[in-house]
Parts: C-alpha cells; sequence; structure tokens
C-alpha cells in the first residue's frame, strides 16, 4: 500500500515537472512570436526594387587655376590702352593686341564727332540731290545700323562703326561735288581727315610675341604661379596668396595677357591619406561649380607631411577657367553604371558577397559580385561560368546557381 502510494506521487511530481517544461517551451515560443511582431511593427522588413543606377568616388576640393600665361609689355602702363583683340579671342604672334595714344584720343574724337555732324547737316540742305550712287550708299549705312543693333562682340561693333563712317564720308564726298555748297562740305571732309590722321600717327600698337587667347584679366600672379615651377609648388605658398574661392580675375585698362589655351593645370590640397591608390597619369572628372564637367590627368603628386598636392593636366575646355584663379570643384575619381544597391543590403560569409531575394513570399539568399562601390553604394553582378569553376564549382552546381536579374525585390538588413 505505501509503495503504491509513493509510486502515485511519483507520477504526480513528473507530470508536474513535464508541464512545468512545457510551458515554460509555450512561454519561450510565445515570447519570440511577440518579439518578432513587435520587431516587425517597429522595423517593418524594408526592400527595394533593384535597378540600374550611377555610382562614383568624388570629393569636394579647391583648386588653383596656373596657365602659361604671359603679360604683353606695355611701355607706358599710365596710358588707358585700347583692345584691338577682344576679351577671349585668339591672336597670332607679331600681331597687334591693343593700342594706346601719345595724343589728346578723347579731345580728337570728339573733335571728328562734331565734324560729322556738321557734314550730315550740310548734306540735309541738300535735299534735291540723289545720285545713285548717294542711295547705294544710304542703304548700306541703314544695313550697318541694324547690324549694329544685334551685334554684342566688341571688335564686330568697331569693325561695324568704321564702315558706317565710312559709307557716310562718300556719301559727303558725292554730295559736296553736287552744288555751290559742295566747298563747305569739302573743306569740313579734309579737316576731319587731318584730325584723323592726327589720331592714327599718334596710336602705339603692342603686339604679342606668341600666339594664344587674349585676356585683359590681370591678378598679378603671372609671374608667381607659373607652369615651369610646378613641381616645387606647395600647399603652404598656394595658402600664403589668401586668395577667395570664385572670384573673378578683374579687368584691367592699361595691361593685357595672352594665354596658351590648349593646356592649364588645376592644384588641388588633399589628405595624404586619401589619395593612397592614386598615381600620376591616372584619369579623372573635374565638375565645376557649374556643373559643367572637364577631362583631367594627375600630372604630378607634390607630397607633404600629411598632405599632398595633386596637380591636374587640363587640355580641353581651358577658356571655363580663364576667368578665375581659385576655385570650387569636385574630383570624380571614377564612375560606374549597373545594378546598384546600399551597402548594408549586402551580407558577407566566408569571404563571399551574396544578397537576400524576396519572390512570392519566399526569402534567398543569392551569391553576388561587387563591382564597385563607394561609402554608401556598390554595383553588383552575377558570376558567369568561367568565374564559378574558378571559385570551384563543378557543372551541376554551376547549373543550379540562382542569379539576380533587375527589377528584383532586394531585402535591406534581412535576418537569415
Amino acid at each position: 500500500m505505501a509503495n503504491k502510494k509513493k509510486s502515485k506521487k511519483n507520477e504526480k511530481v513528473k507530470k508536474q515537472i513535464k508541464d512545468t517544461f512545457l510551458l515554460t517551451i509555450i512561454i519561450c515560443i510565445s515570447v519570440f512570436v511577440l518579439y518578432k511582431i513587435i520587431t516587425l511593427i517597429i522595423s517593418p522588413t524594408k526592400t527595394l526594387i533593384l535597378r540600374e543606377n550611377t555610382i562614383s568616388e568624388e570629393e569636394s576640393k579647391v583648386g588653383y587655376v596656373i596657365r602659361e600665361e604671359y603679360i604683353v609689355e606695355n611701355t607706358n602702363k599710365d596710358k588707358t590702352i585700347k583692345p584691338i583683340i577682344s576679351e577671349g579671342e585668339r591672336v597670332a604672334a607679331k600681331r597687334p593686341v591693343f593700342k594706346y595714344y601719345n595724343v589728346n584720343e578723347e579731345e580728337i574724337s570728339k573733335e571728328i564727332d562734331e565734324l560729322n555732324n556738321k557734314i550730315q547737316e550740310a548734306m540735309l540742305e541738300q535735299k534735291d540731290l540723289f545720285p545713285n550712287d548717294v542711295k547705294t550708299l544710304e542703304s548700306q549705312i541703314e544695313k550697318q545700323l541694324v547690324k549694329l543693333k544685334n551685334e554684342n562682340n566688341m571688335q564686330d561693333i568697331l569693325e561695324i562703326k568704321n564702315n558706317i563712317a565710312e559709307y557716310i564720308l562718300k556719301r559727303a564726298k558725292i554730295a559736296g561735288g553736287l552744288s555751290a555748297a559742295g566747298t563747305y562740305i569739302n573743306s569740313l571732309i579734309s579737316e576731319r581727315n587731318e584730325k584723323e590722321a592726327n589720331l592714327v600717327n599718334g596710336s602705339e600698337y603692342v603686339k604679342s610675341n606668341i600666339s594664344g587667347v587674349v585676356s585683359y584679366r590681370i591678378d598679378g600672379l603671372e609671374e608667381k604661379l607659373k607652369v615651369d615651377e610646378l613641381e616645387s609648388l606647395s600647399i603652404k605658398y598656394l595658402n600664403s596668396l589668401h586668395l577667395t574661392t570664385g572670384q573673378i580675375v578683374g579687368k584691367s585698362f592699361n595691361e593685357a595677357k595672352v594665354i596658351n589655351n590648349f593646356v592649364c593645370y588645376i592644384a588641388v590640397p588633399f589628405d595624404k591619406k586619401s589619395i593612397v591608390d592614386i598615381d600620376e597619369g591616372k584619369k579623372a572628372t573635374i565638375r565645376l561649380s557649374s556643373q559643367e564637367e572637364i577631362k583631367a590627368e594627375v600630372y604630378k603628386i607634390n607630397e607633404e607631411e600629411n598632405q599632398a598636392l595633386v596637380i591636374f593636366k587640363i587640355s580641353d575646355d581651358v577658356e571655363k577657367l580663364l576667368n578665375y584663379r581659385k576655385i570650387s570643384l569636385n574630383v570624380i575619381w571614377w564612375r560606374y553604371t549597373g545594378l546598384m544597391l546600399p551597402n548594408e543590403a549586402i551580407i558577407y560569409e566566408n569571404g563571399a558577397a551574396y544578397v537576400a531575394r524576396k519572390r512570392n513570399g519566399k526569402i534567398e539568399k543569392i551569391m553576388v559580385k561587387i563591382i564597385k562601390e563607394n561609402n554608401n553604394y556598390c554595383i553588383i553582378d552575377n558570376y558567369d561560368s568561367e568565374e564559378l569553376a574558378e571559385l570551384g564549382y563543378n557543372t551541376d552546381q554551376i547549373k543550379q546557381v540562382k542569379t539576380i536579374k533587375l527589377y528584383d525585390e532586394i531585402v535591406i538588413n534581412p535576418e537569415l
């Protein structure tokens, strides 16, 4: 009887232990499920559609523009110059760039204008005289006036004005020979010609020794930032110039320079750690503050203690940099287009990269190769058969390898 009671008691204890164990398991499962539900509510599974996009490796910097530029010698720097070649236009070697007057140009020009008005007034009094030559000249004058209204180029404007003056003078000479009043008109013409000759004879033309693009923007750094001194250029020296970023170089009224518009250089300071993989000759793209992009090549790297001065060579679109000395820019080291994902979508296991693809409610892990990546994004692709074979896959395994495709749904930060 005692043994029977003891057996019953043992069975009861066992049942209680079993029930307690089952209850513990149920509670654990419930807690886990509840945790997953709460996690899903607070932070639902984030997915995105795999699309083609472009990523790049670039840095925002400031750069110093260094050009081959030569000041056109002017022996009378106190004189205001008159441009013959406009800003940004090319000039051939040994050709005039500008001129200045050794006479009182302003006074003589004013007297010529007054004589022109007198000639015009004298011709208007001869209303009955309209030979065909005069009509032809008047038609040409009208055409030149129409061109003048639509012209912006200073060199062309000066040429049109000279043409108009020439036509007016020819018309005046014809009118001067058609009446008794012609003697007065001819005397005005003679006086005008004399004053114009004084102006021409009193002018001095200054020529360029080389060919290139003419600029009247002089900042005094033409002799301080020279192409033949790039090897010794330092960040410390550039900082000592105290230049303002983006400032347009002002125009001079008594100097000009000729610039080699086929090549220039941009010196850009970098943290040495950020260019450990950069070598001379490397191609790059420079994006200007205007969002225009120009091709560049690393010409030289001047290393300093913790920094390095990277000097880029620019062989195209040099004219876009003519107005500046220090500029804001972005250096784009590389740019690549393909299937793009954020870096947090990549799962790394045993040195291999995977993504989690969601299809028909199922999530599956697929191996991918990383083509390019920057700090935030990467470009991915599938391995081809040869690459998989090199990784040790046999023919049957290669056939079973799943691949990602454009517009696949990819899980971000998956829990697999």
